[in-house]
């Protein structure tokens, strides 16, 4: 805050003084010059501190390539004015001549400027054989809050590079101040999240600019970002999943992977499993294994808050998880002593 004190004072003070003393100070004009060139020197500090501020929010990446761009454009206006200057000749209109070269000037550096930076995303300064090596993976707003995509990094069985655009954490900043609590919480987990992530030498994030002004909601925004990076898409989100599918883009489910490293339960084997609520069907009880996995247990409805051994009768698998079908062990029993 001093230093763009600072900066305003010195503009002012520069252009009072400038224009005061580019007219004679005798000149009766000459105070109200001053005044103008005080405001003048206001406005340009005022440019230079919104630029600043704008800069701020720009990746590296993209300030070097606009950088980069605008000099370029400086070039080619600069070798334009030059042949313009040895083919043309207007010596009856010299003072035209330096307003071409600042429109050439301007054009050209401001064109390199945008197009630097617009393209500097797409420039991978990586090796051709490190490019093949190197997946990308994009996270979206709710596999970063779910959390556990922290720890399968943290066992090193996801590599590549984990790229993090800023619209994603644009919304999860927005979940983050909502008046909700629940979703308060939730946001500033995912925040939590991401910080841990970040922090760990086992994991490479990057934090990309891109976004799609034109495409509403952020899963549409994912799903065209995946297509233009040919990234695959991590999330838990049943309805993004499908709808990335739909598209062709390569999609990783967390819940999918939670569910493929649960333990193969068959037909006829045996556990035990404590009965918590009812059944949706008559008679039937419900419980859990220590993974979450639902273990529906026929004839214990009566049987809430009570440890039993079950038998294994069916396995279903769903979109939600899978689910356990069983009997009870006495009558699975009888049923083997009868037959």
């Amino acid at each position: 805050m001093i230093v763009r004190a600072l900066l305003v004072l010195i503009c002012s003070v520069s252009g009072y003084f400038i224009a005061y003393y580019a007219m004679a100070a005798a000149s009766p004009y000459a105070v109200f010059q001053a005044i103008f060139g005080l405001i003048i020197g206001l406005v340009v500090a005022l440019l230079v501190i919104r630029v600043e501020r704008n800069i701020r929010k720009q990746s590296v990446r993209i300030i070097a390539g606009g950088v980069v761009g605008m000099i370029i454009g400086l070039l080619i206006a600069l070798m334009i004015g030059f042949g313009l200057n040895m083919v043309i000749r207007i010596p009856q209109n010299q003072q035209v001549v330096p307003w071409i070269y600042l429109l050439l000037i301007g054009i050209l550096g401001y064109l390199g400027l945008v197009i630097g930076s617009k393209k500097a995303e797409e420039v991978n300064f990586r090796t051709p054989d490190s490019r093949k090596l190197m997946d990308h993976r994009l996270l979206d707003t709710s596999v970063i809050i779910d959390g556990r995509i922290a720890d399968i990094c943290d066992t090193g069985f996801v590599d590549g590079e984990l790229i993090v655009p800023r619209f994603v954490l644009n919304e999860l900043q927005f979940i983050a101040d909502s008046s909700d609590s629940m979703k308060r919480s939730r946001g500033r987990r995912g925040l939590d999240v991401l910080n841990r992530m970040q922090k760990s030498t086992a994991i490479n994030i990057e934090i990309v600019e891109q976004d799609f002004p034109k495409i509403k909601g952020v899963d549409g925004k994912l799903v065209a970002l995946a297509q233009k990076l040919n990234a695959k898409l991590l999330t838990n989100d049943y309805n993004l999943n499908k709808v990335a599918e739909l598209q062709g883009v390569r999609v990783l489910n967390v819940n999918e992977l939670a569910n493929a490293m649960k333990p193969v339960v068959l037909p006829g084997e045996q556990m035990t499993v404590k009965i918590i609520r009812e059944g949706k069907e008559q008679g039937q009880g419900v419980g859990y294994l220590d993974d979450g996995t639902m273990i529906v247990v026929d004839s214990a409805q009566k049987m809430i808050n009570t440890t039993v051994d079950v038998v294994v009768t069916s396995v279903l698998q769903t979109t939600a998880g899978r689910m356990i079908f069983t009997e009870l062990k006495e009558a699975a029993d009888k049923k083997s002593g009868n037959a």
